[in-house]
C-alpha cells in the first residue's frame, strides 16, 4: 500500500498499535529528546511517538504536534516503503537489472511489464492549489519560533531541524537533489544550512557562489514517507530523488511549484520553507551538535538561509528526529539503504554475498561484508573496491568473511573473524577519505582505514596447515530432537 502523505503513516502506524499518543506537556527544549532517547533504546526500537502537547520557548503551547521514532522499527521502516520486508525492494532492482533481451516475440514481450513499471517513475505536477499551501506565512508573517523546532542536546548551538528535505538545483545542468542536512535555527527567519563538503548540496551552493548568484533553497519538512526516506539514500548526483522514492511507491510522487522560487516541492508536504542564500553574505556560526557519533560535533562557519516562506498543510505534523549514542532511529533508514542497495553493490563486486553496518559502527565506522571466495587474494580485491564506492569510502573498518557467515549477526561475525585472523598477517591499513564528523581522524576528513581477512585462508596465501570444520550437529540428529522437544518441558 502506498502512503501519499506523512498524516497517512502516521495513522498506518496507529492501527498496527506501534504509536503512543503523548498528550502530556513536553518542552520541545531538552525534553523531547531526552523522552524519544529512552524509546528508542527499548528493545525492537520502541514505539513510534506523536506529541500532541508541545511546550515551545516563549512557554505557549505548538499550535502543530510532533512525530518522533516514527522509522524507528524494521516494521515501520518496512511500512513506510510499502513492503512486508526492506529485502523486497532490493529484489525489484535485482529484477530491473535482469534486461538481458530474450529470444522470441513472447520474450521479448515479458519484458514490457518492467519496462513500464520504470515509466511510472518521473513525478508529476500537481494541478490547482496543492495541501503543502494551505496556509502561507510570507514576508513578517514568517516566524520560525512558532514551529516546534527541537534543541536535543544541552551543549546544541540551538533548535534543529532534523529531518528535514532540503531541496536544491544544480545552475549549470538543471538537475535537482534533495538531502537530508541537519539545519539551525538562527532567528525568526534565518537558518544555518550544514552540508558538509562532499554532500551534492554543498557543490550546488560552491557552483552559485562562483557566479556570484542568490541560490534558491527549499526545506520540506514532513511528506510521504518514500519520499522523507529518499532524502536520506545516498543515490548518485544524476539520480532524482523523488523518481527513486516513485519507484519504491509504485507510484509518482506529485509535485507542485514554490510560491517564491523556481523549485519544486511534494504538493503533500506538511510544512514547506522557501528561501534563499545570498553568497555575498559572510558564513554564520553552526553547531556544536550532538551527532550520530554519540559525540558532539564542533561549531564550524555554513551558509545562512534567509527564509522568504514557510507554507504547509491545514492539519499537518512536524516530523524530527534525534540522533546520539546509539541504537537511535537512524539505524533503521541506515538498515534500509544498506538492504535497497545491496544489488547494486553486487553488480560491481559480484563475490559480495551479504554486509551489514551494526549500529555500534555508527554505519561508516564498522563494516561486516560476507563473500563467495574462489581465490588467493580476493578478500583485499573487495576491500579496495568497497573503499571506492561513493560513501563507502568513509568505512573506517572493514571485516571480511566466508560466504556462509550471517553478517547480520554481528555475534557470529565476529565469533568467525576473531577466530580466523592472525592479525600481522590478515590486517591491512590504508589512507583515504574519512567522515567529516570523526573527531578521531589525524587530519579533518583524511586518516587511516583498516581490513580484516577473516576468510578462510588458501594454500597460496602461505597457509599450509589444515583448516578446521565448523561444528554442526548432523541434521538426522537435530530432526530427532526437533520432534521429542515438546515432550521435555523445557520450553520454546
Amino acid at each position: 500500500m502506498s502512503l501519499d502523505t506523512l498524516n497517512e503513516f502516521v495513522g498506518a502506524i496507529d492501527a498496527a498499535g506501534e504509536l503512543v499518543r503523548v498528550t502530556h506537556p513536553v518542552r520541545a527544549r531538552l525534553e523531547l529528546c531526552e523522552i524519544s532517547d529512552r524509546v528508542m533504546k527499548m528493545p525492537g526500537g520502541g514505539p513510534a511517538l506523536l506529541f500532541e502537547n508541545v511546550i515551545l520557548a516563549d512557554g505557549t503551547r505548538s499550535a502543530f504536534p510532533v512525530g518522533m521514532n516514527l522509522f524507528g522499527s524494521m516494521t515501520r521502516m518496512a511500512m513506510s516503503l510499502g513492503v512486508d520486508r526492506l529485502d523486497d525492494h532490493g529484489d525489484r532492482i535485482t529484477r530491473l537489472m535482469d534486461l538481458k533481451v530474450p529470444e522470441g516475440i513472447l520474450g521479448k514481450l515479458s519484458m514490457l511489464p518492467r519496462l513500464m513499471e520504470v515509466a511510472k517513475f518521473p513525478p508529476r505536477m500537481q494541478r490547482g492549489t496543492p495541501a503543502c499551501q494551505e496556509v502561507v506565512w510570507r514576508g513578517d508573517e514568517v516566524d520560525l519560533d512558532r514551529l516546534p523546532i527541537i534543541t536535543c542536546w544541552p551543549e546544541d548551538g540551538g533548535p534543529y531541524i532534523t529531518l528535514p528535505m532540503v531541496i536544491t538545483e544544480d545552475p549549470k545542468r538543471g538537475i535537482r537533489n534533495v538531502g537530508m542536512y541537519r539545519v539551525q535555527q538562527i532567528g525568526k527567519r534565518t537558518l544555518a544550512m550544514h552540508w558538509q563538503r562532499h554532500k551534492v548540496g554543498a557543490a550546488h551552493w560552491r557552483e552559485m557562489a562562483e557566479r556570484g548568484e542568490r541560490m534558491p533553497v527549499v526545506i520540506v519538512i514532513g511528506a510521504d514517507p518514500a519520499s522523507m526516506y529518499s532524502a536520506s539514500a545516498p543515490l548518485p548526483p544524476t539520480v532524482d530523488e523523488f523518481i527513486f522514492a516513485g519507484f519504491l511507491r509504485r507510484k509518482p510522487v506529485l509535485l507542485a511549484k514554490a510560491l517564491t522560487c523556481d523549485l519544486e516541492v511534494p504538493a503533500d508536504a506538511d510544512f514547506v520553507l522557501e528561501g534563499y542564500i545570498d553568497p555575498a553574505e559572510a558564513l554564520v556560526t553552526e553547531g556544536p551538535f550532538g551527532d550520530h557519533t554519540g559525540f558532539y560535533s564542533l561549531a564550524d562557519l555554513y551558509p545562512q538561509v534567509h527564509v522568504t516562506a514557510v507554507t504547509m498543510r491545514r492539519d499537518p505534523i512536524f516530523p524530527a528526529t534525534i540522533v546520539g549514542r546509539p541504537p537511535m532511529e537512524d539505524y533503521y533508514l541506515g538498515h534500509a539503504t544498506e538492504r535497497i542497495f545491496l544489488p547494486l553493490l553486487k553488480l560491481t563486486i559480484p563475490e559480495i554475498v551479504d554486509y551489514h553496518m551494526p549500529a555500534e559502527g555508527i554505519f561508516h565506522n564498522l563494516v561486516f561484508v560476507s563473500i563467495r571466495k574462489e581465490y588467493p587474494g580476493q578478500a583485499y580485491k573487495v576491500m579496495n573496491a568497497l573503499w571506492g564506492q561513493g560513501l563507502m569510502s568513509l568505512a573506517k573498518v572493514l571485516v571480511i568473511v566466508d560466504d556462509w557467515v550471517n553478517v547480520r549477526n554481528p555475534q557470529e561475525a565476529w565469533w568467525v573473524a576473531l577466530n580466523n585472523i592472525d592479525p600481522e598477517r590478515d590486517t591491512r591499513f590504508t589512507m583515504g577519505p574519512m567522515d567529516v564528523l570523526d573527531h578521531s581522524s589525524r587530519a579533518f576528513t583524511y586518516g587511516s582505514k583498516m581490513g580484516i581477512d577473516a576468510t578462510r585462508k588458501l594454500p597460496e596465501e602461505g597457509f599450509t596447515r589444515d583448516w578446521p570444520p565448523v561444528i554442526v550437529m548432523d541434521e538426522a540428529t537435530r530432526r530427532s530432537v526437533d520432534a521429542i522437544w515438546p515432550l521435555l518441558g523445557i520450553g520454546k
